[in-house]
């Protein structure tokens, strides 16, 4: 502005002059947000993480809102072809998969927590596909960066693999390269709102999430139909939960398991039980000493098989837990017997993203 002739003309007409300021200050803006938003993207704390799961429209536009995630780029990942076009890629015939790189901010969001939410937004029972896109490019698979990255994986996988009625076919592939998708299909959630929104209600994807978790992804607490259970549970949890079934002791999900967390019913996700209030009962099944919200569990009387002992059932899903008995430690002296084929475990680290953070408390001086 040090021209004196454009500075009279400026001052001649304030009108033009403050608009043309306005312009300059608005770019100067968008240049400043521009340049923090390239040094957050490229701090190099974050950690990096790749999966496959669908199409990548929809991973992309779930996973972006979580908090701590940084960045999400759609891509391609899993194949020997360097730089593959979408039109490649869609045949089948290339080995990629459709993905999202996720960069994330660790002090913000774990690495499995991600996962947790990865796992609810997309079927990895489907070996053909996801939803209506069928074929290997849309298979399930997460990109492990490292080793710690594949042990978590591992166990994250097989943590909830009990919640759906057939096997997780989650791949667990090490990375090697990935490559950015056309930059038409970056964001295409906000770029093409109308057609995405289309999409993603004639995918099925959604319904999907609804049958298994509850609406926005969520655990509800209503009793299923036992159609909707068959579909949903194993046979030994059918037949635990709602035929009043006992698994085999020493022989179950969590009779000695140790990790801190809480445990809830495997049918609608009400919590049941924390595992600090678990106990070894030598019995062969998870025993606790009292539940994390008492009115969640039922008591009722059973006389069954000529004794007198009495049921434990969840209040809102009408699930047969197990038994309780007046042989416990101090300082209730009671057992909460239960089978694991009714419980579902929400490790510590990711009850605030499952939404259980308000039982997080309980745990400060654990």
């Amino acid at each position: 502005m040090s021209d004196p002739i454009f500075a009279k003309r400026l001052r001649a007409c304030p009108l033009i002059g403050a608009g043309v300021i306005c312009f300059f200050a608005t770019i100067f803006c968008l240049a400043e947000s521009n340049a923090a938003e390239s040094i957050m993207k490229n701090r190099e704390d974050l950690s990096i993480t790749t999966l496959a799961g669908g199409c990548f429209w929809c991973l992309e536009a779930d996973l972006e809102k979580l908090p701590g995630i940084v960045d999400v780029v759609s891509g391609y990942s899993g194949g020997d072809q360097k730089n593959p076009s979408y039109e490649e890629v869609s045949t089948g015939r290339t080995g990629h998969l459709e993905a999202v790189q996720i960069r994330f901010d660790p002090e913000v969001i774990s690495y499995e927590e991600i996962l947790q939410r990865f796992f609810r937004l997309h079927d990895p029972t489907d070996a053909g596909g996801s939803f209506v896109d069928r074929g290997r490019q849309y298979s399930s698979a997460i990109f492990y960066h490292d080793e710690v990255q594949k042990e978590i994986a591992e166990r994250v996988r097989d943590e909830l693999a009990p919640t759906f009625s057939r096997p997780i076919v989650t791949e667990l592939i090490s990375f090697r390269a990935f490559y950015p998708a056309e930059d038409y299909h970056q964001n295409y959630s906000l770029k093409s709102p109308q057609a995405y929104a289309r999409y993603r209600s004639l995918s099925g994807r959604d319904s999907f999430i609804e049958a298994i978790w509850g609406s926005a992804g969520e655990m509800n607490y209503e009793k299923m139909s036992d159609d909707q259970l068959r579909k949903r549970l194993t046979a030994l949890q059918y037949e635990v939960v709602r035929e009043d079934g006992t698994e085999p002791p020493y022989d179950n999900a969590y009779w000695d398991n140790k990790r801190a967390g809480i445990y809830v019913d495997i049918v609608s996700g009400e919590p049941l039980f924390s595992s600090r209030d678990k106990y070894k009962s030598g019995t062969g099944w998870p025993s606790f000493i009292r539940p994390l919200v008492a009115e969640n569990v039922v008591e009722l009387k059973d006389n069954s098989f000529f004794l007198r002992r009495t049921e434990l059932r969840s209040l809102h899903a009408d699930s047969h837990l197990g038994h309780l008995f007046t042989d416990g430690p101090a300082p209730t002296g009671l057992r909460y017997c239960i089978n694991s084929a009714s419980l579902r475990f929400i490790p510590r680290e990711v009850m605030q993203a499952e939404g259980y953070g308000e039982y997080l408390s309980s745990f400060l001086h654990n």
